[in-house]
C-alpha cells in the first residue's frame, strides 16, 4: 500500500483543543442551490457517497427517478482498500472503459482517482451535497415521503431513504478521562486531516491494531522518531501481494470483466475464489502444507475465504490453519518478546473469525530499533494528561502525536447514528441496544420505503464490498422500479418476518465458530453493544437467492397502496 493515514473524508484542524468524534460536527453548508436547497423534494435521497450511494444512484437515475446524494465528507468517499482489482469495483460498464487502476491493491487516491471517474462519466457530484450530516429522519405515512434534517438545518422530503452508510461510519473512541487534556496533535485515524502530519523526529502512538492501524504503522514505522504500537489482540494479518498493473494488461483483460464481475456473486464472499471442496483432514499433512503454502504465495484473502471448508465450523481444522500461520509470521519477528506478543504460538482466537487484515510490511516494522509494542491487553490504557498516556500499572508514556485506531462502532453505527426514527417515533438508537432486527439485510419493521446496503444483516464484513452492494443494489432498484409502476405508497417489513430474519442469521452464526470470541462480527469493539452476529454467514450466492425470493409477492412486507 502507501503511506496514506486513512481515508480523511472531513478537513479538520492540526492541532485541536477537543478532540471531535461525531460527522455531526462536520456539518457544513456548501451552498443554497442544487442539491444543497432547503425543502429538497425528490424521489430517492441516498445517504453515502461511496461505492453503494454511486452504485445506487446511478441505478435509480437510470430509472428515472429524481434522486440526490447526501455525502458527510467533502468528496466521494472510499476507504483503503483490503480487496482485489478486478473484483474491487463496480461493473458499471462505462466506468470500467474509462478507467484504469495503478496497481492491484489501490490505496486512498487511486480511490478518490477512481471516483473522479464515475463523476466524469455518470455526473455525479452535480446532484451530491457535501459536508451534509443527516441527523434526524422520519417517515410520514400520510405523504408517504420521508422526512429528513441535516446538521446545518436543512430539510429534504423523499419517497424512498437508502442508506449507504458502509460498516464503519460510526468512529469509536473510549471514554479516556483527559483526553482533551493531551497537547499534542491526536485524532481519531477515520477523522485524520488532509494535510500531512510530520512525525520525523518525534515520539508517536498508534492505539490499535485494527485494519488501519497496521496501515498506520507501517506507514510511521520507517519515519517516526519512535513508534509505539498499543495492542490489546494480535492482528492475525495476511500477505497481501501487491504489484503494479499496466494500462495495457487491464485493457486486454477487460473483454472478460462481465464474466469475471459475474463469477464473483457465485463465489461465498464475492471475489474470484471460495473455500475448498475439501476437508482439512482429507489431506495427508504434507498435502495440506503445500494447499496452505500456495494460498499464502498467492496472497490476499485466499487463505481466509479460499481455505479448507470446514476450518471455520471445526476446532481442529482451525488449530491447523492457525498453526501454519504462526509459523509464517513468527519467522518475520526478530525478538523473542516481541514475537510472542504479536504472533503468539497459543491463538488469541480461532482463526478466521475476525476479518484478517492484508499487509505488506507491517510485522517487520517490530524489528526496526525505533519501532516498539506495547501489551496493554491485561495492563490497560486508564487516562491521558497533557504529555501522554497512562497505564494501569502507573506508567506514563510520552507523546508528540497520537493516532486512535480504535476502529468504529462497526455495522450498525452507521445508521444508529443518523437520528432515525420509526413510525411510532422511536430511535434506531434505542430500538437495537438490546439486539438489531432487520429484514433481509436491506429494509428495517417501522421504517417504511427505508433500504439500506453493506449493512447489519447482510454478507457485508463476510464479502467483497461491492459485489454485496451490487447484488442488494439490484433488488432494492428492481423493489422500487416495482413499486413506481403499481401504485404502491410504501411497503414496511412485518415484525415477524424480521424475527424470522434475525433467527436465520443466527443459525448461519451458530453452526460456525464465529460466536466463541467478540469481535467485527459478533457486535465489534464497543463494550456496551449488544453481542449478537450482524453478518449473513451462509455465503452471497446463497443470501442473493433468499432475498430473491421474496419477489415479486413481497412475502413479509405490508403493502400500501396509494388512494384510488
Amino acid at each position: 500500500m502507501d503511506d496514506t493515514i486513512g481515508a480523511p473524508s472531513t478537513k479538520v484542524e492540526m492541532t485541536n483543543p477537543k478532540l471531535r468524534t461525531h460527522l455531526h460536527e462536520y456539518g457544513h453548508r456548501r451552498r443554497t442551490d442544487g442539491p444543497y436547497a432547503d425543502h429538497l423534494e425528490v424521489d430517492a435521497l441516498v445517504v453515502g457517497g461511496g461505492f453503494a450511494g454511486v452504485f445506487m444512484f446511478w441505478s435509480l437515475r437510470k430509472e428515472g427517478l429524481k434522486t440526490v446524494i447526501y455525502e458527510a465528507g467533502t468528496d466521494l468517499a472510499g476507504a483503503m482498500v483490503d480487496s482485489e482489482v478486478p473484483e474491487y469495483q463496480l461493473s458499471i460498464p462505462e466506468v470500467i472503459k474509462a478507467h484504469n487502476w495503478p496497481n492491484n491493491y489501490p490505496n486512498y487516491h487511486d480511490l478518490r482517482d477512481y471516483f473522479d471517474t464515475c463523476d466524469r462519466v455518470l455526473d455525479i457530484k452535480s446532484q451530491t451535497a457535501f459536508e451534509s450530516v443527516v441527523v434526524d429522519a422520519q417517515f410520514n405515512t400520510e405523504e408517504g415521503r420521508w422526512h429528513v434534517k441535516t446538521a446545518d438545518g436543512r430539510t429534504a422530503k423523499a419517497k424512498y431513504l437508502v442508506i449507504c452508510a458502509g460498516f464503519a461510519a460510526k468512529r469509536y473512541v473510549p471514554d479516556w478521562p483527559g483526553i482533551d487534556n493531551f497537547k499534542g496533535v491526536i485524532h481519531h485515524s477515520s477523522f485524520w486531516p488532509d494535510e500531512e502530519i510530520p512525525v520525523e523526529g518525534k515520539k508517536c502512538a498508534v492505539i490499535g491494531t485494527g485494519a488501519t492501524g497496521v496501515q498506520i504503522t507501517q506507514a510511521w514505522g520507517p519515519k517516526a522518531g519512535h513508534l509505539k504500537v498499543f495492542q490489546r489482540t494480535p492482528n492475525l494479518t495476511v500477505p497481501m501481494r501487491q504489484r503494479d498493473l499496466t494500462v495495457e494488461e487491464q485493457e486486454i483483460a477487460k473483454k472478460w470483466y462481465p464474466e469475471l464481475l459475474h463469477l464473483r456473486e457465485h463465489c461465498f464472499g464475492g471475489f474470484l475464489y471460495t473455500f475448498s471442496e475439501k476437508n482439512t483432514f482429507d489431506d495427508t499433512p504434507e498435502e495440506r502444507e503445500k494447499f496452505y503454502e500456495k494460498l499464502w504465495q498467492d496472497g490476499g484473502f485466499r487463505y481466509w475465504l479460499g481455505n479448507y471448508k470446514d476450518y471455520l465450523f471445526d476446532e481442529k481444522a482451525n488449530q491447523e490453519a492457525y498453526n501454519f500461520w504462526a509459523k509464517k509470521q513468527r519467522a518475520r519477528i526478530n525478538d523473542p518478546k516481541k514475537k510472542d506478543i504479536l504472533a503468539p504460538l497459543e491463538k488469541p482466537h480461532f482463526w478466521g473469525i475476525k476479518r484478517p487484515c492484508l499487509e505488506y510490511g507491517y510485522l517487520e516494522q517490530f524489528n526496526r530499533p525505533n519501532v516498539d509494542v506495547v501489551d496493554i491487553k491485561n495492563n490497560a490504557i486508564v487516562s491521558f494528561d497533557e504529555t501522554g498516556i497512562n497505564l494501569e500499572d502507573g506508567t506514563h508514556h510520552d507523546f508528540d502525536v497520537i493516532c486512535i485506531a480504535t476502529g468504529f462502532d462497526v455495522v450498525t453505527g452507521g445508521m444508529t447514528a443518523m437520528g432515525l426514527r420509526s413510525i411510532g417515533g422511536e430511535t434506531l438508537d434505542d430500538q437495537w441496544k438490546k439486539a438489531a432486527y432487520t429484514y433481509l439485510g436491506t429494509t428495517v419493521a417501522g421504517y417504511p420505503n427505508m433500504f439500506h446496503l453493506y449493512g447489519p444483516q447482510g454478507p457485508t464484513l463476510l464479502s467483497n464490498g461491492p459485489t454485496t452492494i451490487e447484488v442488494q443494489g439490484r433488488w432494492i432498484r428492481d423493489v422500487i422500479k416495482y413499486c413506481e409502476r403499481n401504485g404502491i405508497k410504501y411497503i414496511n417489513p412485518t415484525d415477524e418476518a424480521s424475527k424470522a430474519w434475525k433467527k436465520r442469521i443466527n443459525d448461519l452464526s451458530n453452526a460456525s465458530l464465529f460466536p466463541t470470541t467478540k469481535s467485527t462480527y459478533m457486535g465489534g469493539s464497543k463494550p456496551d453493544k449488544a453481542f449478537e452476529q450482524t453478518n449473513y454467514a451462509g455465503g452471497l450466492h446463497n443470501y442473493g437467492e433468499e432475498i430473491r425470493k421474496v419477489l415479486p409477492s413481497f412475502d413479509g412486507f405490508h403493502v400500501v397502496k396509494v388512494a384510488a
